[in-house]
């Protein structure tokens, strides 16, 4: 990755840190449109900031055949076609070419537009001023095609707005939009993702998620803390992201594993769903950054455990909000097992354990003995190995516990659908098992 001046943590520090250049657009004419799936994330903190509604824009890149990742051109909704005339050629793609893979992306446009709108028209655009946002320019074929469609949509200013471009997008993208707003042009610019910490792919249900918050549909919790923080841990110092809602009725604290760590995708699409539920969470790192490269330490149980135990012991003196909070420990392949140690040594301060495609088994069967908070070991129904160990060490478990199988999910829970499955799994599990703290 470039050392550059740009360089964002996720798409959602990138939406703030855009969302602080377009103040002047705030008001009621105003419209924030996304583009999907990456875009959703940025423009869903741009619209909130502004107070704007959000809506979205389904185009789809047109890649060239042998080299998909390289754009040829863009299709969008109503019909909308653009073309890299230079691309083309030097690619050599024929027209034949061309028109097959506009053929496969038109089908998934139109499957996604479906999914994201279902039954609702796009926002009427008429006489507004609509801000295009999408996570960065590459090309510029997607965000052209997007500005044609709000433009005869009715809009009557066009304002692309994007966190990272290279240095000559305003050349190539000037005649399609009124007003053009980037937080960062570096160079050298060879792909968008380079300038995020964290570019894991956006899915579906977090785009109908962002979607239906932007709508009122289900409002995020009031949050009283939400700030990055460092903890005292057996001699070393571990960041984490520490969120408390309005109003929490207990903390979960997040044990990554396998070298994971707090910008880990899935946890931190967990956690959201936890903060909504009224759960506070903290997600940090059990390891430092010189530790990570070293796999004996990822998969050192007693380590990441007594680090995960010295964290929740010491949350309270961090952070004063955390005091009264009843703990709940998630954690994720071996960071399953250092939950497990953690909650073997601290006994009742433990409320309530959940694992996500863990490894309960490497804890131990002393430690699985000794362990008292109910347990909840989640796994994907394609993940058989797991499965079957996540049996073994349930039969070691002397507490409350459960095994939940999430069908068609695999390890990482990458299918449709099976995240929101696991986060509504650990939400139930903790609202049941977190009784206020006792001080």
């Amino acid at each position: 990755m470039h050392v550059t001046g740009t360089h964002f943590t996720d798409r959602i520090d990138a939406g703030r840190r855009l969302a602080a250049r377009l103040g002047h657009l705030g008001g009621p004419g105003t419209v924030v449109v996304a583009l999907p799936r990456g875009g959703v994330p940025v423009a869903a903190e741009v619209a909130a900031a502004l107070g704007a509604p959000l809506d979205i824009c389904v185009i789809r890149k047109l890649g060239v055949p042998y080299q998909p990742e390289l754009g040829m051109g863009a299709i969008g909704e109503d019909g909308v076609r653009v073309l890299n005339d230079q691309v083309m050629r030097l690619a050599g793609v024929t027209e034949e070419q061309l028109a097959e893979v506009e053929r496969q992306e038109r089908a998934e446009l139109e499957r996604r537009a479906r999914r994201y709108r279902g039954n609702r028209p796009p926002a009427d655009l008429r006489g507004r001023t609509v801000i295009v946002v999408d996570d960065g320019i590459a090309t510029g074929s997607t965000a052209r095609a997007a500005c044609r469609i709000v433009r005869a949509r009715g809009a009557a200013r066009v304002v692309l707005a994007v966190p990272v471009a290279p240095r000559d997008w305003t050349d190539r993208l000037t005649e399609v939009a009124d007003e053009l707003v980037c937080v960062g042009t570096p160079s050298p610019f060879f792909a968008i993702g380079e300038f995020y910490a964290d570019f894991s792919q956006t899915g579906d249900d977090e785009v109908l998620r962002l979607l239906a918050e932007a709508r009122g549909d289900h409002p995020p919790a009031p949050v009283a803390v939400d700030r990055e923080l460092t903890v005292p841990a057996a001699g070393v110092s571990l960041a984490g992201h520490l969120t408390v809602p309005a109003a929490a009725r207990g903390i979960v604290v997040f044990a990554h594993g396998s070298g994971s760590g707090r910008y880990s995708p899935r946890n931190r699409y967990v956690a959201r769903y936890l903060n909504r539920a009224g759960l506070a969470t903290l997600l940090f790192d059990l390891l430092t950054e010189d530790e990570e490269p070293d796999r004996r330490k990822v998969f050192d149980v007693g380590l990441l455990g007594s680090r995960l135990t010295a964290v929740a012991e010491h949350l309270p003196a961090v952070d004063e909000s955390t005091r009264a909070l009843a703990l709940g420990l998630f954690g994720a392949s071996t960071g399953a097992a250092a939950a497990l140690y953690t909650a073997a040594a601290l006994g009742p301060a433990v409320g309530a354990v959940v694992s996500r495609g863990g490894r309960p088994d490497l804890a131990g069967p002393d430690v699985l003995g000794r362990v008292a908070a109910p347990t909840l070991l989640i796994v994907g129904a394609l993940d058989g190995t797991v499965i079957d160990l996540n049996r073994q060490a349930q039969t070691r478990l002397r507490c409350e516990s459960e095994l939940a199988v999430v069908p068609h999910a695999g390890h990482l829970f990458e299918e449709p659908g099976t995240l929101d499955r696991v986060a509504e799994l650990a939400g139930d599990w903790f609202r049941h098992h977190l009784a206020p703290a006792v001080t």
